[in-house]
């Protein structure tokens, strides 16, 4: 029976008094995409933050490739980004910009697989080639690449050392709305070329349906939906995950209702948050 590549067991995660995370588990089988969900604040960045490393958790478990990961010594950080790479909303700020894209994907090549410069090149071509870029992009600076492209670039960087889990946040929400497309269906036949996992969080769900096979959704750091994508978006069970959806605007959107039940639903707001606030960024 083929085992989980990544397993998140009683995740929680404090800053402080407030907790970010809180009791959250999944499994994310090889070859899977699995879809993290929620409103800003809900703590699905977080997550994401944590399975890449960026953060410690408070308690809690994560299990890669069969290894639970305890050590954070530069060595055991090697190791897990050899096994999880992550790719962020904006790329840019994730490259050096005096450097060529060429070059930055490179860089992984060196640190993880050392060898002969020409057997980075090539693969370097082959990974620009798989993503839709040419030579001409690969030897532009990252100033000079649009958005789409930018992104293009930080797939293939993450996929050069050919890691089992990428886990994407927000990866495609700053794009317009037919790059959004090419960049989803590259992915897609990413995953289905090389059996990669994915971790895919997004606050958009049209995104969420196109792209993944199950979802978590996310309210307050804790999960209250789960289950096979398809079935969450078209008979939501819980009330948040219906706010969800009731909130994207669509023909006889009614926004007073959608008030009405966030305010059901949180009658008593945090502090410095709208109690008819219906934004899913």
């Amino acid at each position: 029976m083929t085992e989980p590549v990544l397993t998140v067991t009683s995740l929680v995660k404090r800053f402080g008094p407030v907790v970010a995370v809180d009791e959250v588990s999944f499994e994310l089988m090889p070859g899977a995409c699995l879809g993290i969900v929620g409103e800003s604040g809900s703590g699905k960045t977080t997550i994401a933050r944590v399975l890449a490393g960026l953060e410690r958790p408070t308690s809690g478990t994560v299990t890669l490739a069969g290894e639970v990961v305890r050590d954070h010594s530069r060595r055991a950080r090697r190791w897990r980004a050899r096994q999880l790479q992550m790719i962020f909303q904006d790329p840019y700020g994730s490259f050096d910009p005096r450097q060529s894209i060429a070059r930055s994907i490179a860089e992984p090549l060196r640190l993880h697989r050392p060898g002969a410069r020409e057997r980075h090149r090539a693969r370097v071509e082959e990974l620009l080639d798989q993503v839709g870029l040419d030579a001409r992009a690969g030897a532009a600076l990252p100033r000079e690449l649009s958005g789409g492209q930018r992104q293009r670039a930080a797939i293939a960087r993450a996929l050069a050392i050919e890691p089992r889990v990428l886990v994407l946040d927000e990866a495609v929400a700053a794009l317009d709305v037919s790059i959004q497309a090419q960049i989803l269906t590259l992915l897609d036949d990413l995953r289905r070329g090389t059996g990669i996992a994915y971790v895919f969080v997004s606050h958009d769900l049209a995104v969420v349906r196109h792209v993944t096979d199950t979802a978590i959704v996310m309210r307050h750091g804790r999960v209250v939906e789960r289950g096979e994508t398809g079935r969450i978006l078209r008979s939501p069970q819980h009330p948040y995950t219906r706010l969800l959806l009731d909130s994207i605007p669509a023909p006889g959107w009614d926004l007073d209702r959608v008030a009405r039940d966030r305010r059901a639903l949180d009658p008593h707001p945090a502090h410095g948050e709208s109690s008819c606030s219906t934004s899913t960024t």
